[in-house]
């Protein structure tokens, strides 16, 4: 059987003007993750990431990593598939919506890193009505569209997948929700429940052979448990 290694990027700059870059606990965390692998003696045989610059970043720096312990890495093939939905456009979407039941929401959202908790709690909602399809928003990726996206991705990988062979994929914890939901065929609600737990750079494991695909681990986080460092167990 093959290995289909699910990797969460590095955390990103939250509440900053431009998210989509690693802070500097993300660039640790990716590095941890390729010193990780190497020890585990993992060979990887192919790395595809989406294409964004947190998810780009995250390979490089975990593959720059895994090459430093001596071994060989493969190149960086990029797939869109694999990049998050438009959380942002989720909220612009639902947000008018929610004002009506949460008047604070507009404040929260708008100094998040002020309002963690709350902010976690107000995107839960309104991913839940996005996943339900309660919107309407011509501009916005579905639900559905987003999941045939990742299954598009998904597809091409295991069709040029040799046998027995190890890829990782560098993505996102919206996107590794879609892929539980495909792979275990829990609902839509319960995979994003299981997103919110997912930390950044840890590792789900997918086994297939052929198109059979099943799920063997999830949300591992070895590499920095065993740094004993709590700073780098981060969810966003």
């Amino acid at each position: 059987m093959g290995n289909l290694y699910l990797i969460r990027h590095g955390q990103a700059s939250f509440g900053a003007d431009d998210y989509d870059v690693l802070s500097p606990v993300g660039v640790r965390q990716s590095q941890a993750l390729g010193e990780h692998l190497a020890q585990l003696g993992v060979r990887l045989d192919r790395c595809i990431a989406g294409s964004l610059r947190r998810q780009q970043d995250t390979a490089r720096l975990a593959l720059e990593a895994l090459q430093g312990h001596g071994s060989q890495v493969p190149a960086v093939e990029t797939d869109d598939a694999f990049n998050e939905f438009n959380a942002d456009g989720v909220i612009r979407a639902l947000l008018p919506s929610l004002m009506a039941v949460e008047p604070e929401a507009l404040h929260v959202l708008r100094n998040p890193t002020q309002n963690r908790s709350e902010f976690q709690r107000l995107f839960a909602l309104m991913v839940q009505r996005w996943h339900d399809g309660d919107h309407e928003y011509d501009g916005l990726e579905t639900w559905q569209a987003f999941t045939a996206r990742v299954n598009g991705g998904l597809q091409r990988v295991l069709e040029g997948a040799g046998s027995g062979d190890n890829i990782a994929v560098f993505t996102s914890g919206g996107t590794i929700a879609a892929l539980l939901h495909l792979v275990t065929r829990i609902t839509p609600s319960q995979a994003f429940a299981l997103n919110w737990q997912i930390i950044n750079t840890s590792l789900s494991l997918l086994k297939f052979r052929g198109n059979d695909v099943s799920l063997a681990s999830f949300n591992s986080q070895a590499h920095v448990q065993l740094l004993r460092a709590p700073e780098l167990v981060t969810y966003r």
